[in-house]
């Protein structure tokens, strides 16, 4: 077993996600971290801190530029951070006559914030079309099946007869929300420099700040390097959307377990008993709620940034926020393979 189930040889399989994984690769945050400095660059360019000259010619090298991946994690191990020496690699890139040029009034923070938005903000559009095509999925299956009955339990007894309708609508209801809360998101720029003031850009720094986020395609907000209420935010909308599938996944190992009342296409196998069909898309859901829930808790006390910037607590987030968002990705995809193999629910009402 490799440190993280996600990216496992064979783990994968089941609990990672192949759409989304990509944006947490190293290549893809060295994209998003290049990104930023070609567009401050423009940025600066634009309200003339830099000439337009060297903004050109800083975004064409940060187009092309392929970094040495070997000395940036040997500069991360001493340094606690990527930027100081992919910045330092850029600009030998970039050439004497505009080296100053690159990275102006912007810290390492800001690079590794920025980046980390972008690729959120790619990342949810994602979520949420997949929290669109399960509300549609639970729909074929309410025109299907919603008439039919199934036994309500309460506290695991049974209790009254209930529609399959009534069921769905108790599934689908909270995605909806899910799904709005996503597309409503605000994934805001960092940009403050040393100690969150914009100190090197005087009159010019909210000017700039602005053109940046527009750029970028993020919102403009005051910097928010020991505020992170919007990760831990964020950290706990995943976190209610695997929790909300969990309680799908328990209800349908619940229901497969009864055997009468739904039918499976597609279950696991089982070593030792060839007869079992294992609701494994179910349980999985589960155990990939409980993770998100113990996990949010860590996204919370990375709250606690000491003063104006904080190594501990912005590690923290690194550790935690990616293995969030691939349980809550691999949620979703699983959510949608279960109940898309549903080929009945409830019992057939027979009409005089």
């Amino acid at each position: 077993m490799t440190i993280s189930a996600f990216d496992h040889p064979f783990l994968s399989g089941l609990l990672g996600d192949e759409e989304i994984a990509p944006y947490f690769s190293a290549q893809a945050d060295i994209r998003a971290m290049l990104g930023f400095e070609a567009a401050l660059a423009r940025a600066e360019a634009i309200h003339g801190l830099i000439s337009q000259e060297a903004a050109r010619h800083i975004g064409a090298v940060c187009a092309a530029f392929e970094p040495d991946i070997l000395h940036l994690k040997m500069a991360t191990s001493r340094d606690g951070v990527v930027v100081a020496e992919l910045v330092k690699q850029l600009r030998t890139a970039v050439g004497s006559q505009h080296s100053d040029c690159v990275h102006l009034g912007a810290t390492s923070q800001d690079v590794i914030d920025t980046s980390l938005m972008m690729r959120l903000k790619a990342i949810t559009f994602v979520l949420s079309n997949r929290l669109s095509l399960l509300s549609n999925a639970f729909d074929r299956l309410d025109t299907k099946f919603g008439k039919q009955t199934l036994m309500g339990r309460t506290r695991m007894q049974a209790a009254i007869a209930i529609t399959v309708s009534d069921r769905l609508r108790a599934w689908e209801t909270p995605l909806a929300g899910y799904r709005d809360r996503l597309t409503q998101q605000r994934f805001p720029l960092q940009f403050g420099g040393a100690a969150g003031t914009l100190d090197k850009l005087h009159s010019n720094a909210l000017p700039i700040r602005a053109t940046l986020a527009q750029e970028l395609g993020l919102a403009d907000a005051p910097q928010w390097q020991s505020q992170r209420g919007l990760i831990a935010d964020f950290a706990n909308l995943l976190s209610l959307i695997t929790g909300s599938l969990g309680k799908i996944g328990q209800d349908i190992a619940l229901l497969a377990q009864a055997g009468d009342e739904i039918e499976l296409a597609g279950g696991g196998g089982s070593s030792a008993m060839a007869h079992k069909q294992n609701p494994v898309a179910a349980e999985t859901l589960v155990a990939l709620a409980r993770f998100n829930a113990t996990q949010v808790s860590g996204a919370h006390q990375s709250l606690v940034h000491e003063q104006e910037r904080s190594g501990a607590a912005w590690m923290l987030e690194w550790l935690i926020l990616p293995q969030i968002v691939m349980a809550t990705a691999a949620s979703l995809r699983l959510a949608l393979e279960l109940v898309g193999n549903i080929r009945r629910i409830g019992a057939i009402i027979h009409n005089p």
